[in-house]
C-alpha cells in the first residue's frame, strides 16, 4: 500500500504568521492598541501580501512513497519466467511434439552406455587432440568430409591412414590424387572427396593461414562442406552452438517420431523444423544421441522396437508392434549424394 506526505510552504508560512500574531497579542506589555480602525485591516493586509510572496517562491512538493517491499519468491518467479523465454516451444507457431519430453529421456537412457559407433568413432574422437591446434581442426573437418554417406567404420579407417601419412594440410597439398584416393578408399564417393580435400586444403591455406574457418558461412563456402558438416564442426572445433547437426539418422528418427510438424524429405528441412521448437539445450546432444540411438535399435531396416523404452509413445514403432509379419518401417528417402 503507498501512502503520499505532502509539504507546502504555503501551509507552513501561513501557520507560522498566524502564531505570531496571536502570541503577539498575548504577550504582557506588547499589546497591541489600535490608534483607529484602519490599522486592524493595514495589519490583514500584510499578513495576505507576505502569503502572496510565499506562494509565488513555493518549492516543488517532495512525495514521499513508502512501497512494499518484493516477496523474494515473487521476484525468483518472474526472472525465472524471462530466462525459461528462451526454452519456449516454437515460439511462432505454440507447436511441439507430444510426449517428446519422454522420448528424449528414454533415449538418453539406451544411450547412457556409450558403447554405439558413434561414440569410439565420432569425429571428435578420429582427430589427433594432441596435434597443434590448426591441425587438430583441420583433421576433424577431414573426418566430416569423409564421414558423408559412409558408415563411422570405414571413415576411421580412412582417418587412420591418413594420420600415419601425415594428415597436414602442407602434407595433404604434397600428396598425389592417386595416392590420396588410396588412403581414403572406400569411403562413399571417394573420387569426389578427393578432389573436395584438395580444393579445400588449397583455400585453407592461402585464405585462412592453414586453419579453418572460424564461421558457419565460411565453412559452408568450402568445396564438400554443408550445413551438417560445419554446425559439427564449428561445435566440435570452435565450441561453437550454431545449430544442429542432422544426418541421416536423425532425419529418419526425427520424423519417425514425428518430431517435425510435417513430414520432411531433406536433412536440412527437418534442421529446421527441430530447431523451431528444440530449447537450445538439446541442440549440441541431440546429434549424438540420435545417431548413436539410430545406429543400435532404430535402425534404418527392421528397426528393434520391442527393445525400444519408445514403443508404446512411437508413432512409427506402434503400427510396426500390431503387424508381427511387419519386418520394415516404411522408410524416410533421402538423397543419397554427398553434400555439395
Amino acid at each position: 500500500m503507498t501512502t503520499s506526505v505532502y509539504f507546502t510552504s504555503t501551509q507552513r508560512c501561513t501557520r507560522s504568521m498566524s502564531q505570531l500574531v496571536k502570541k503577539s497579542d498575548q504577550l504582557p506589555g506588547k499589546k497591541h492598541t489600535a490608534k483607529n480602525p484602519e490599522d486592524k485591516t493595514t495589519l490583514k493586509e500584510e499578513i495576505k501580501t507576505k502569503d502572496k510572496k510565499a506562494n509565488t517562491k513555493k518549492r516543488n512538493h517532495i512525495k514521499i512513497e513508502y512501497d512494499e517491499t518484493k516477496d523474494a519468491q515473487d521476484f525468483t518467479e518472474e526472472t525465472n519466467a524471462k530466462i525459461m523465454k528462451t526454452d519456449k516451444v516454437d515460439s511462432r507457431s505454440g507447436w511441439s511434439p507430444s510426449n517428446w519430453q519422454e522420448q528424449f529421456a528414454n533415449i538418453r537412457e539406451m544411450r547412457k552406455n556409450l558403447d554405439a559407433p558413434v561414440d569410439i568413432m565420432g569425429c571428435e574422437r578420429l582427430a589427433d587432440k594432441e596435434a597443434f591446434p590448426k591441425v587438430y581442426r583441420y583433421q576433424v573437418l577431414l573426418s566430416l568430409m569423409l564421414s558423408s554417406q559412409t558408415k563411422d567404420q570405414v571413415t576411421a579407417a580412412a582417418m587412420q591412414k591418413l594420420k600415419t601419412h601425415g594428415c597436414t594440410i602442407s602434407n595433404i597439398l604434397q600428396t598425389d590424387d592417386k595416392k590420396l584416393g588410396e588412403l581414403i578408399y572406400p569411403v562413399g564417393f571417394w573420387k569426389r572427396k578427393v578432389e573436395y580435400i584438395k580444393k579445400t586444403s588449397v583455400i585453407l591455406q592461402e585464405k585462412y593461414n592453414g586453419d579453418i574457418p572460424e564461421t558457419l558461412k565460411e565453412l559452408c563456402a568450402l568445396p564438400g562442406v554443408g550445413p551438417k558438416m560445419a554446425h559439427l564442426c564449428m561445435i566440435v572445433a570452435w565450441d561453437a552452438l550454431t545449430g544442429i547437426g542432422v544426418d541421416t539418422h536423425v532425419h529418419r528418427i526425427s520424423n519417425r517420431l514425428k518430431w517435425v510438424k510435417k513430414p520432411t524429405s531433406q536433412p536440412e528441412d527437418t534442421r529446421k523444423a527441430l530447431e523451431s521448437w528444440l530449447p537450445k539445450e538439446h541442440w549440441k546432444e541431440i546429434n549424438w544421441l540420435l545417431v548413436g540411438f539410430g545406429q543400435q535399435i532404430c535402425l534404418p531396416v527392421s528397426p528393434k522396437c520391442q527393445a525400444c523404452l519408445n514403443k508404446g509413445i512411437c508413432p512409427a514403432g506402434k503400427g510396426y508392434l500390431k503387424s508381427p509379419t511387419k519386418k520394415t518401417i516404411k522408410q524416410v528417402k533421402v538423397k543419397s549424394s554427398p553434400e555439395k
